[in-house]
């Protein structure tokens, strides 16, 4: 479900108070990705992107949780990251190689969230200067996010990832499924677990 801005004032609010968290934008250039991003919810369980299909939208989240997962050739699944409150959310590499995403994007709770073509952000975006410091910023922080978790599941054993878990995304374990936190961690439900059975022991 769509709607204009006019109707959720506090949602564009947000959004500006993250944009200008990263750098100083003008009213004018406020104004313009204002007209693009339109205000979008998701229930529990409905997709912002499915694999097979070819993404052209970015969003960024108001409220809610979404998970982002791969499907193996057996059934099972892999999850990729969570995107929480105020931070943005896209089939990234997909949307840059104009592919068919190989990932999904799911909403684990009723999410609400700002949605804009990708085509009419990057029209935008090659104007004011603020907009590439904002995509460096954004660039930035995906490729740490990137490489930090490549070096966790290589690196540190099942009980590091699950404490750098609970670091990473406080409160989320209270609101996430025990098998969708198992699959994140590269491990079993059951392994999951004895982890926290141990850890509530010390």
């Amino acid at each position: 479900m769509l709607v204009n801005k006019s109707t959720y004032g506090s949602a564009y609010n947000k959004f500006f108070r993250f944009l200008r968290s990263v750098t100083e934008i003008p009213d004018a250039e406020v104004e313009k990705i204002s007209g693009i991003f339109k205000y979008k919810k998701l229930d529990k369980g409905e997709f912002f992107i499915r694999a097979g299909e070819r993404p052209q939208t970015i969003g960024f989240i108001i409220s809610g949780i979404l998970r982002l997962y791969y499907l193996k050739d057996d059934g099972g699944e892999f999850t990729k990251s969570f995107c929480v409150e105020n931070e943005m959310v896209a089939a990234y590499s997909a949307l840059l190689l104009k592919e068919q995403s190989r990932l999904y994007i799911e909403a684990l709770e009723d999410s609400s969230l700002l949605v804009a073509s990708y085509e009419s952000y990057e029209k935008i975006s090659s104007g004011h200067i603020c907009w590439q410091i904002i995509n460096q910023k954004l660039a930035e922080a995906l490729f740490i996010k990137k490489e930090k978790r490549e070096s966790e599941l290589l690196l540190d054993d099942a009980k590091t990832r699950y404490l750098k878990f609970l670091d990473d995304y406080p409160g989320l374990e209270k609101k996430v499924k025990q098998h969708h936190i198992a699959s994140y961690l590269g491990i079993t439900p059951v392994s999951l677990s004895r982890i926290r059975s141990k850890l509530k022991l010390t």
